[in-house]
């Protein structure tokens, strides 16, 4: 509250020094706020995309699959999945976008070629391949997805934290300190009014004392004229 600031000059420097470290920063963490929605909004066009993508591919794999299995039987759609020996490999890295940490996930080993799958050319059948591209493909959707979708989360999230900071200074910390400034300023024109009001009290006193002063002195004047002027006894 306003009321429990001390009104003093040193106060106000103060709080004029923070109002404008408190302006600037509000200023600063707008620009980082509006700069984190535009990558967010960019972000969120790529989710949807990989979302759709990640759709399609899903759908495509799971026909491809069942038709493998309807013409080469579960058994070889098994045999050929379990002759796999070099398994998908992720790495993940870091990436800094407005501040902002979000992962960068790189696989490898995803995509295969014929005799990198284990179950060589006699042990399959065009809908076994077919049917191994279409997961591949899935898999590498999949990992993207992880990608983005981990990183709209982050950025949400600081935008949230940008967000209440920002309101945080501009509807209650700015508020107070200039409240605070007001009440400081209206106290110490009512101290500086107060004291001339005061000085002025005490100059119309000292005048009215050297006017008394001078007419005493006046009539004392006239006083010894008059005893000079008087004729002595004979």
């Amino acid at each position: 509250m306003a009321e429990d600031v001390k009104p003093t000059r040193k106060n106000l420097m103060a709080i004029d020094d923070r109002i404008q470290l408190s302006e600037r920063g509000h200023d600063t963490l707008e620009q980082k706020r509006d700069g984190l929605i535009m990558e967010f909004m960019d972000i969120l066009d790529q989710a949807q995309d990989v979302r759709s993508d990640l759709n399609a591919n899903y759908e495509t794999a799971q026909q491809k699959l069942n038709m493998a299995r309807a013409m080469e039987g579960d058994v070889a759609v098994r045999g050929a999945a379990a002759a796999l020996k070099e398994h998908p490999e992720i790495t993940t890295r870091s990436k800094n976008i407005m501040g902002v940490v979000v992962p960068q996930i790189e696989s490898s080993r995803v995509k295969k070629s014929l005799d990198q799958r284990g179950y060589g050319l006699l042990g399959s059948s065009a809908r076994i391949d077919e049917a191994a591209d279409a997961y591949e493909e899935l898999i590498e959707t999949i990992i993207l997805a992880a990608e983005v979708e981990t990183a709209m989360k982050k950025m949400l999230k600081e935008i949230e934290t940008t967000k209440r900071r920002v309101n945080a200074l501009e509807f209650k910390l700015l508020p107070d300190l200039y409240e605070n400034k007001e009440y400081i300023e209206q106290k110490l024109e009512e101290q500086e009014r107060e004291e001339i009001f005061r000085l002025k009290k005490i100059k119309n006193k000292k005048e009215a004392e050297e006017e008394e002063e001078d007419e005493d002195e006046d009539e004392s004047e006239m006083t010894d004229e008059t005893v000079v002027q008087t004729p002595a006894d004979d």
